[in-house]
């Protein structure tokens, strides 16, 4: 391929590219293709003189356009030029309608005036109406509104707050959607919240109201009810006592009647007399505050928070209710208010249980009621255990009876109640037992310990109506004497009377007539088992009563013993259980009063031997004296003087029954036997004291005259019923003592030891080697006193290795018997 070289072909190409170049750029221009920078700019981009040749180029392009417009316009001027001519020609026409024009708008102004007046009018009048038509539209839309906004102003001002609210969603439901376009309607929905909250505060300032009211009037309520469940208590009773006695009997109409008949009537009478005067809970408190308050703030769609409030306050309440004054167990009225105010309150809970909807649950009254028991459970027993008189404690039983049965009635559970009250009861029969423990002190003290004197039939009729006592003799000779004292009626009466008080108890316990009669058994039994018991046991230790005393209490256990059957028919009657029942418990009077007597006959020889002693004391033996006085001691004699006269007490006893006369007698020979066996053992330490170091053979022979002497008085049989020498016994062992000292047997006394017929039999060899080593020091100090040569007598001699003799003998005696018995 060959390259063109040629300088004037290259200009030739030149110079035709770039008219071309012009060519579009004008074309460009012409039809206003943009964007025209560029198109312009490449105008630019060539040889310096590229301008100047578009210019040229663009003075033609002009030029060319003049020629062609100038054409067009010799082509259209003949036409332009008619139109002119034609124009000039209507001209003239065009004057003259002008003016006709004109004449014809002025003549029709000055006519249409008073039509334009009239129009106007018209026109006022119309939008006048139209105004007034609005108005009237807009004020019956409005009036309603304005109305029941005055009704709800009105019932804000006469307190009926649940009408107000019901009358508040009216108007916001109904009316402020059709004229929320007014301003006095928004401001009355601004008004609104304000009126809802004002409702809320004065709703719960009465719902305070309310429970301050309640609170004052717990009490009262509590006692209404209480009075109303005890007055159908009654009613009951009454009705349950018509199948008892079918007397009839004519009313004033003539129609028959039972006697229980007309007292049920004469009392159902009486109740309706007196219905007027009891008030209910609604008498007392005005419950409309909670009613409206409730229903508000379920209105007003808080209904929770009135609820929460209204449980928590009552809460409170229940707090402050169930919290007892420190004085409370001193009276009866404490408790009874104490009582009072808790039914109250239940009275009030279970009142809004039933009559609301959901603003207390049988839940919530369970769970207070639970709360509230276990309190009052604890403060009972607290306070009760501060009871020291029967008669509150009885009357306390009786208010929780009342209590129990007053809010079972309501449903309330109070098995708990009954079961505290058994804890109750054990207390009331300490306090019983207390209070008779105080009766039968008096009783005992005020008795003189001497047979009741009965001088007519009269009189002992008196007698045995309070008291069972079985007289044996046929006759009934008066005047006579009745073998116990005054205090075995009065006891026997204090108890039938502690029967009667424990059994006011038992009443209304709900508890079967085999629990009440074991209730009583028992009560009666710790009567008998310990307070009587001990009442006996410290009279007898008392040091006032004396021997003769002694034996009428043991009469008086005698005759409280046998008339323990009689208690037990007694109780038997009350209950109507019989006592062949296999789980009736027996009363144990039996062994109390043998107790009592046993210790009667011990107190008696206790005393016998403390006088024994007090004249053993006075006793003052010279025991180095060398011949007897010749007779007893003046202190024996005494002594048994003494005991002659206190065992003719025994036996002028009134012995008109069998029974009596042998246990008399037998406490008589009992006592008869210790005294002397006491009066043997005294004696006997008295030779044997360690204090005693010698004795002579003078004050053996005296000391032998005064246990002549008690042998005697064994002798004279003091109290018969005695068997042949049964008495004397008690001295056997002095008697054989001084026997052997007298005679100066000792080979028969060696020699025979230990064989069944040995005359010395009782004489023991270790009370023998005392007295014979107190003897012979005895016989050493009298010889030197005698003669200070009296050691080398042959006589005195052979005494002293006699008696030597006879201690190694008995000395051997009692080492075998040690070795015998280590």
């Amino acid at each position: 391929m060959e390259i063109n070289t040629n300088p004037s072909m290259e200009g030739f190409y030149m110079e035709e590219n770039k008219d071309n170049i012009y060519e579009t750029v004008l074309g460009e221009i012409k039809y206003l293709e943009l964007p025209l920078g560029i198109t312009l700019g490449s105008v630019y981009d060539d040889q310096p003189n590229a301008h100047q040749k578009f210019m040229e180029k663009l003075d033609a392009c002009i030029r060319n356009h003049d020629r062609e417009i100038e054409k067009m316009c010799n082509f259209h001027h003949q036409g332009f030029v008619d139109a002119i001519t034609e124009l000039l020609k209507v001209r003239a026409d065009a004057e003259k309608l002008k003016v006709q024009v004109t004449d014809t708008n002025r003549r029709l102004q000055d006519a249409g005036k008073e039509v334009i007046a009239q129009t106007e009018e018209i026109i006022q009048c119309r939008l006048q109406q139209r105004n007034i038509t609005t108005v009237v539209e807009k004020l019956q839309l409005c009036l309603p509104v304005l109305e029941m906004y005055s009704k709800l102003k009105e019932q804000m001002n006469v307190k009926r707050y649940y009408s107000a609210l019901k009358t508040m969603e009216q108007l916001e439901n109904i009316c402020f959607p059709r004229v929320s376009q007014y301003r006095f309607c928004q401001i009355m929905i601004e008004n609104l919240p304000k009126l809802r909250e004002e409702i809320k505060e004065i709703s719960m300032s009465d719902l305070k109201d309310f429970l301050e009211s309640i609170r004052k009037h717990s009490d009262k309520i509590g006692e209404t009810a209480m009075k109303q469940a005890q007055q159908q208590k009654t009613f009951n009773a009454a009705l349950q006592k018509q199948s008892y006695g079918r007397n009839m009997y004519i009313n004033n109409d003539g129609v028959p009647e039972t006697r229980n008949e007309m007292v049920l009537k004469q009392n159902l009478e009486e109740e309706e007399e007196h219905e007027a005067e009891v008030l209910t809970a609604h008498d007392l408190v005005d419950f409309s505050p909670v009613y409206r308050c409730l229903h508000i703030y379920s209105v007003l769609a808080d209904a929770e928070t009135f609820e929460n409030y209204y449980r928590k306050q009552r809460r409170k309440q229940a707090r402050l209710v169930l919290q007892p004054q420190s004085n409370m167990h001193e009276t009866v009225e404490g408790y009874r208010r104490y009582f009072s105010q808790i039914v109250g309150f239940f009275v009030v809970e279970d009142h809004i249980l039933h009559v609301t909807q959901g603003l207390i649950t049988r839940a919530y009254t369970d769970e207070l009621w639970n709360m509230a028991l276990s309190k009052i459970i604890a403060v009972l027993r607290t306070h009760s255990s501060y009871c020291t008189d029967p008669d509150l404690v009885l009357e306390l039983k009786n208010l929780i009876v009342v209590f129990a049965d007053t809010l079972q009635g309501y449903g309330f559970p109070v098995n708990r109640l009954f079961d505290l009250l058994f804890e109750i009861r054990d207390q009331y029969n300490e306090t019983l037992l207390k209070k008779w423990a105080v009766l039968f002190r008096d009783i005992f003290e005020a008795d003189n310990y001497s047979p009741i004197p009965v001088s007519n039939e009269e009189e002992y009729k008196i007698v045995i109506s309070k008291f069972p006592f079985q007289d044996l003799e046929l006759d009934k000779c008066f005047p006579k004497k009745l073998p116990m004292s005054q205090s075995v009626p009065q006891i026997y009466i204090q108890v039938k009377e502690f029967i009667y008080a424990s059994l006011k108890f038992s009443e209304s316990l709900h508890r079967s007539s085999t629990e009440i009669d074991d209730m009583l058994r028992k009560s009666t039994n710790l009567l008998l088992t310990r307070t009587l018991s001990n009442c006996l046991q410290n009279l007898i230790k008392k040091p006032h009563i004396g021997l003769t005393e002694l034996v009428q209490i043991i009469i008086n256990t005698t005759h409280l013993e046998q008339a323990c059957k009689y208690l037990e028919d007694f109780i038997t009657n009350i209950t109507n259980i019989s006592q062949e029942t296999v789980h009736t418990a027996r009363l144990y009077g039996l062994s109390t009063f043998k107790d009592a007597r046993h210790a009667a006959e011990g107190e008696i020889y206790t005393k016998l031997n403390q006088k024994i002693d007090e004249f053993i004391q006075l006793a003052d033996y010279d025991w180095s004296m060398t011949e007897p006085d010749g007779r007893a001691s003046g202190y024996l004699m005494d002594l048994i003087n003494f005991l002659r006269s206190t065992f003719q007490v025994f036996t002028h006893l009134p012995n008109n029954n069998n029974d009596h006369a042998a246990m008399s007698g037998k406490v008589a020979q009992t006592a008869c036997m210790s005294a002397c066996q006491h009066l043997s053992t005294s004696l006997m330490q008295m030779l044997l004291d360690n204090e005693l170091k010698q004795i002579s053979m003078g004050a053996i022979q005296q000391f032998n005259l005064d246990v002549i002497q008690c042998e005697l008085f064994a002798s004279s049989e003091p109290v018969p019923g005695f068997q042949g020498e049964t008495l004397q016994l008690a001295f056997i062992d002095l008697r054989q003592l001084l026997d052997l000292f007298m005679v100066w047997d000792w080979s028969t006394y060696l020699a025979d030891y230990g064989q069944p017929a040995s005359k010395y039999l009782r004489v023991n060899p270790s009370t023998a080697l005392a007295l014979l080593e107190k003897v012979h020091k005895g016989m050493k100090d009298l010889s030197k006193k005698n003669n200070i040569f009296a050691q080398f007598r042959k006589n005195d001699r052979d005494k002293q290795k006699l008696i030597e003799t006879v201690v190694r003998q008995l000395r051997g005696l009692v080492n075998g018997m040690a070795q015998q018995h280590p």
